[in-house]
């Protein structure tokens, strides 16, 4: 009998951050966070979510940062 189990990221959210400025280049609402969850699957089937991958980008000077980059006020505006 063959089993297909594995890990697959799921569907990408994207949030605007309207009141919160860039570090880099202190512009205010230029940044979008993209979160991807990932989940274990069993034959295609979600079973349980392992974590989540998030990213935010400005879209005025194209810096990227990664969840441990996120200043208190993007995980404030988050939650």
């Amino acid at each position: 009998m063959i089993f297909f189990f594995g890990t697959r990221p799921g569907e990408t959210q994207s949030k605007y951050l309207p009141n919160i400025a860039c570090d880099h280049c202190q512009q205010t609402g230029t940044l979008t966070v993209h979160q991807t969850p990932n989940f274990i699957h069993f034959f295609w089937i979600k079973i349980y979510k392992i974590g989540t991958f998030r990213q935010a980008e400005c879209s005025h000077c194209k810096k990227v940062y990664f969840k441990d980059e996120f200043t208190p006020q993007m995980n404030a505006a988050l939650d």
